[in-house]
C-alpha cells in the first residue's frame, strides 16, 4: 500500500481511507504492508492516530521533501520541483524501498492512492519493475477543467492518469460521478473502473459516543451548526452562507441570536473572520483551531447540526467528512449543487432539504427552516444509509477488488 496519507500526518480527512483499509483488510484475508513518506515531509503531524495503527503492521517510510518548505528560497521554488506535486522527491527513495519490500515480502498485489499524485508515479515504476497486479485508488479526478492551474502540471497530470488507467488492473474512484467521467474518458478500460466510497470508522465512533453522551449538547443556549474541516475558498466558498446569516439576522431578529456557526480546523481562518466582519455577523460565527480526531467526532455528535459545503465545481467529489457526519446522527444542513455527487448521496441517504452553496436565497430559506424547527426530519439521514457507509463495509469491497486483480480476472464494473 503506497500511501502518503498515513499517521502521524495531521490535518487531512484523507488519512482515514488508507488507515482504515490497513486496519480492516486482515479481516478479509489480506495482510497490508504500508509504504509512506518520512514524517518530516508532513506539514503538520500529531500522535492522535498513532494508537489506531494496528500492532505489527509493517510500515516503511521513504525520504521525501516538501518543495514549499524544504526547497524554497525566500518563499519561492522552481516549478519543476513540485511536479506532479510538492512531494515529487518522495519517488526516488520510495521506489528503491518499495522494490526492497517486494523482494522481502513477495506481496500479491500493489495498491496506490491519490490525491498525492507522486504515489501513482511510484506505483507505476513498482508495477513496471515487479509485474505485480496494480489497483490504483484515484479517489477523485486528476486532470480537470482548470485544475491544476499550472499548464505544465496539468499536462503531467493528464499523462499520468492515462498511464495509470492503462497499466492498472483496476482503477478505483470514491464517487459515482468521478468513475463515470473516467469511463467516458477511457472507454477501452471502462470495465476496470470501480467505485469504493469513503466511510466512517465504527470503533472510533463507539468510543467517542460515550464522551458525547456524558458531555451533552454543545448548545449553551444556542443552536450550534458545526463545519468540521477545511473550508476551501473556491471549492467550499462560504461567501453566500455569510450573506445569508446577515439576512437571517435582519429577518428573525432576536431569534437569530440563538444561531451559532462553528468552523473547526478550517485552515483558511482569516477568510472566515474577514467574511464575518464584512457581513457584520461576528456574533454568529466561531472560528476554532484543530483538535484531535476523537475530539472532533465527539464535537460532531454534540452539535445541533452539521454543515456540508460543496461547490458545483466539485460535483464529482464528496467530502470524506460527509460519511462521518452521517454516522454522527445529527441533522445535516447541506449547501451543495443538487446535481452533484455530494447532494445525490445525501439525498439517497434520506436528507430531503438541500440548498445551493452559491444561492443566498436558498440558504436563507434552509437556515430559517432549521431555526424554526431544528428537529425537522427532512434534515436527518436514514439509519439504513448510515449502516452501509462503514469503513469495514468499504474494505470488504476493496478486498474483492484485490482478489479479482490478483487472480488476473479483471475487476469488472459497478455503478
Amino acid at each position: 500500500m503506497v500511501a502518503y496519507h498515513f499517521p502521524p500526518l495531521a490535518g487531512s480527512s484523507g488519512i482515514q481511507r488508507s488507515l482504515r483499509f490497513a486496519q480492516h483488510l486482515p479481516s478479509f484475508g489480506w495482510e497490508p504492508l504500508v509504504l509512506s513518506a518520512a514524517p518530516h515531509a508532513y506539514e503538520r503531524t500529531s500522535p492522535d492516530l498513532d494508537t489506531e495503527v494496528p500492532e505489527g503492521l509493517v510500515v516503511r517510510r521513504a525520504f521525501a521533501l516538501d518543495a514549499s518548505r524544504h526547497l524554497a528560497f525566500h518563499g519561492r521554488y522552481p516549478g519543476f520541483l513540485a511536479r506532479p506535486d510538492r512531494w515529487a522527491t518522495w519517488k526516488f527513495a520510495a521506489v528503491r524501498m518499495g522494490l526492497k519490500m517486494i523482494r522481502e515480502f513477495r506481496p500479491d498485489a500493489l495498491w496506490t492512492t491519490y490525491p498525492i499524485a507522486t504515489a501513482h508515479v511510484i506505483g507505476a515504476r513498482l508495477h513496471a519493475q515487479s509485474g505485480l497486479p496494480w489497483v490504483a485508488d484515484f479517489r477523485d479526478p486528476m486532470a480537470q477543467d482548470g485544475y491544476p492551474e499550472d499548464a505544465k502540471t496539468w499536462a503531467m497530470y493528464k499523462d499520468l492518469e492515462e498511464a495509470v488507467i492503462r497499466a492498472a488492473r483496476c482503477s478505483v474512484f470514491a464517487t459515482p460521478g468521478a468513475a463515470q467521467e473516467y469511463r467516458n474518458r477511457y472507454p477501452a478500460y471502462a470495465e476496470n473502473i470501480r467505485v469504493i466510497e469513503n466511510g466512517y470508522d465504527q470503533d472510533s465512533f463507539a468510543e467517542a459516543e460515550q464522551d458525547a453522551v456524558a458531555l451533552g449538547r454543545l448548545t449553551n443556549g444556542h443552536l450550534t451548526i458545526l463545519h468540521s474541516g477545511i473550508v476551501y475558498p473556491s471549492e467550499r466558498d462560504p461567501t453566500n452562507l455569510f450573506e445569508a446569516l446577515a439576512r437571517i439576522k435582519q429577518i428573525h431578529g432576536a431569534t437569530a441570536s440563538r444561531l451559532r456557526v462553528r468552523f473547526r480546523a478550517a485552515v483558511h481562518e482569516a477568510l472566515l473572520r474577514d467574511l464575518a466582519k464584512n457581513f457584520q455577523v461576528e456574533d454568529m460565527v466561531d472560528v476554532e483551531p484543530p483538535i484531535g480526531y476523537r475530539q472532533a467526532l465527539v464535537e460532531m455528535m454534540r452539535a445541533d447540526a452539521l454543515l456540508v459545503l460543496q461547490a458545483a465545481n466539485c460535483n464529482m467529489q464528496i467530502p470524506a467528512k460527509v460519511y462521518e457526519y452521517l454516522r454522527a446522527g445529527r441533522p445535516l444542513l447541506v449547501l451543495s449543487d443538487p446535481a452533484g455527487d455530494t447532494a445525490q448521496v445525501l439525498q439517497s441517504a434520506g436528507v430531503r432539504r438541500i440548498a445551493r452553496l452559491d444561492s443566498t436565497e436558498e440558504i436563507v430559506t434552509i437556515l430559517g427552516e432549521f431555526l424554526s424547527d431544528p428537529g425537522n426530519p427532512a434534515f436527518r439521514p436514514s439509519i439504513h444509509a448510515v449502516r452501509n457507509a462503514s469503513r469495514e463495509a468499504r474494505t470488504r469491497e476493496l478486498a474483492a477488488v484485490l482478489e479479482q486483480a490478483s487472480s488476473g480476472r479483471g475487476a469488472g464494473t459497478t455503478s
